[in-house]
């Protein structure tokens, strides 16, 4: 699934109205992030955002998300940059329960991995969610450099509840013009993507 953006820049993007520009007024001041896309699932194993527009600072991807099959209590996906995938890039990521702490890493990787939603084995309703932030991603002259929150109930009594932390790199100077989250399961109908960007 390929979606490009679907919200316009607007500097009165989000203004109330009840309020008015006239003086005398309170000043407006824009949000530092505006929409740009959102995506939801239908069973597609990628969901893609493209034609990026370069006009930010930052990047953030806010989901919440479930795999659409399967009897796994983690769906693993995977995230891509501009169609790259090779060796472009590394993974480094800790997280824990109500017991245990683990972390791992990879090097050399055809895409940033384990940025972790519910599996098709959790309870009905049950979702992974997640904060990812892309800094400077239209930079031409920096690698890119990924970093994620995610929290997820399991269901799976003492161990019910995992928190995440994730870095990823692209190993590329190129300005972030897309980019594809990959879930071999499919994702949910009920999966939600939103892309944004940051003001500088």
């Amino acid at each position: 699934m390929a979606v490009s953006r679907i919200k316009t820049s607007s500097v009165l993007q989000g203004f109330p109205k009840s309020r008015s520009l006239l003086a005398g007024n309170p000043p407006f001041t824009p949000s530092s992030f505006e929409s740009i896309a959102t995506a939801t699932g239908s069973g597609a194993t990628t969901i893609t955002f493209s034609s990026i527009p370069q006009t930010y600072k930052h990047l953030q991807v806010r989901y919440m998300a479930r795999a659409n099959t399967g009897a796994g209590i983690l769906g693993a996906v995977e995230l891509t940059f501009n169609g790259v995938t090779g060796t472009s890039y590394a993974s480094h990521r800790l997280w824990g329960n109500s017991s245990t702490a683990n972390a791992a890493g990879a090097a050399s990787q055809a895409s940033i991995q384990n940025v972790t939603i519910a599996g098709g084995g959790i309870l009905a309703n049950t979702y992974g969610v997640g904060i990812i932030d892309i800094q400077d991603y239209s930079s031409t002259t920096r690698n890119k450099t990924v970093r994620t929150l995610i929290g997820l109930d399991q269901n799976t009594g003492s161990t019910s509840s995992q928190i995440l932390m994730l870095s990823g790199l692209f190993n590329s100077t190129s300005a972030i013009t897309s980019m594809t989250f990959t879930l071999a399961a499919g994702f949910d109908s009920t999966t939600v993507y939103s892309l944004y960007g940051i003001q500088g």
